[in-house]
């Protein structure tokens, strides 16, 4: 187990207007891990994002969970420069964002690969300078209809999904640590089948 540390980023958009919309799953995610390790967000004084420190289990890997408050397409700026603070290489760097080719009630994880059109995975990978980091892709499924894919990852959950979204979001947390832990082929094995 190597002693650096890894980069967590919830993909969302600063706001109470936002906190609830299916673009803003990252941050939830991220939410739940800080409360996991027991770590608190505070505002960043290096980048313009809210960061919380903290250890997987006992004497476990260094997770530092960003959430970057610059709104979306301009999430790659303060990842970057906390990736360089911190020392955290680009295969340590975790994205949990909303996807929209992933049916709602499915996590899936992968390394690198395409954006798919998100504006905050092309910002993350035009700064880090490579698309090899993880992804925690959070499926929030396509929008009904003609309706508009922006539009519909900024609504908010319905009331539906919002029965499950709890338990999706603990599972999304869950694919996290086990990236960490034991590696993204062995995440894919454990999370995909269910």
């Amino acid at each position: 187990m190597s002693d650096e540390p890894w980069l967590v980023v919830g993909l969302g958009n600063p706001g109470k207007q936002y906190a609830g919309n299916r673009h803003n799953v990252g941050f939830m995610v991220a939410d739940l891990l800080a409360s996991r390790v027991g770590a608190k967000f505070g505002r960043s004084k290096r980048a313009h994002a809210e960061v919380a420190e903290g250890r997987l289990g006992f004497g476990g890997p260094k997770l530092v969970l960003v959430k970057p408050l610059t709104f979306m397409n301009l999430s790659g700026a303060p990842v970057v420069s906390l990736a360089q603070f911190f020392k955290v290489p680009v295969a340590n760097v975790i994205a949990v964002h909303d996807e929209l080719d992933v049916p709602f009630g499915q996590v899936r994880a992968k390394r690198g690969g395409g954006e798919g059109g998100h504006n905050g995975l092309r910002s993350m990978s035009k700064s880090l300078a490579s698309k090899e980091y993880a992804r925690v892709r959070f499926g929030v499924g396509r929008p009904p209809g003609r309706q508009d894919p922006a539009d519909y990852v900024l609504a908010d959950f319905s009331g539906a999904e919002r029965k499950e979204l709890d338990f999706l979001v603990d599972r999304a947390a869950d694919v996290v640590e086990a990236i960490v832990l034991e590696g993204v082929e062995w995440a894919q094995n454990k999370y995909h089948g269910s």
